[in-house]
């Protein structure tokens, strides 16, 4: 009988025991407990940019306005690089106030840095034998840069988030 017991709790504990598939757990908590503190000290009302670069020379950011937990607005600026001048072009500009938020295709979709924190947890930093997964906290301890890279692609192959600053407004 006593070795029942024994076994039924082995049972349960190993069972019970999950394999952890997040890199850089311990980081993404640090820096997702930074977020909690700014949003507190914020009120919860910021803005931040997410980049994109190319290996062409292209690039663009896009800065969304969070005000009270709520995108307000949300602006973009592409720019290209001239190589017979080394000199950037902008390309594509334009701003979208609360009322026209997403009547523009490009730039980065609109949405909370709650939103891209859980994206970041379920998607970005998730463990993949293909992939090569990045995670830097940048910004005060919050993120700064998530994401991965399959192994062997060789251009622009980058899925995930650059933020280049987060700020209170």
């Amino acid at each position: 009988m006593k070795a029942n017991i024994y076994f039924f709790l082995l049972l349960i504990l190993f069972t019970s025991c999950k394999k952890d598939n997040i890199a850089y757990k311990s980081d993404f908590n640090k820096s997702y407990q930074a977020w909690i503190n700014f949003k507190e000290s914020s009120g919860n009302s910021y803005r931040y940019a997410i980049a994109t670069s190319s290996w062409t020379g292209s690039s663009s950011e896009t800065i969304i306005t969070v005000k009270e937990g709520k995108v307000i607005q949300r602006s973009y600026i592409a720019k290209n690089l001239i190589p017979a001048t080394n000199q950037l072009e902008i390309i594509e500009e334009w701003m979208e106030d609360e009322s026209k938020l997403g009547s523009h295709e490009r730039g980065a979709t609109f949405r909370t840095l709650d939103e891209i924190y859980k994206e970041v947890k379920d998607k970005w930093l998730l463990k993949r034998d293909h992939a090569d997964t990045y995670f830097e906290s940048g910004n005060n301890g919050m993120i700064s840069t998530c994401g991965f890279v399959e192994k062997g692609c060789q251009d622009d192959c980058f899925q995930g988030v650059h933020i280049n600053f987060i700020e209170k407004i």
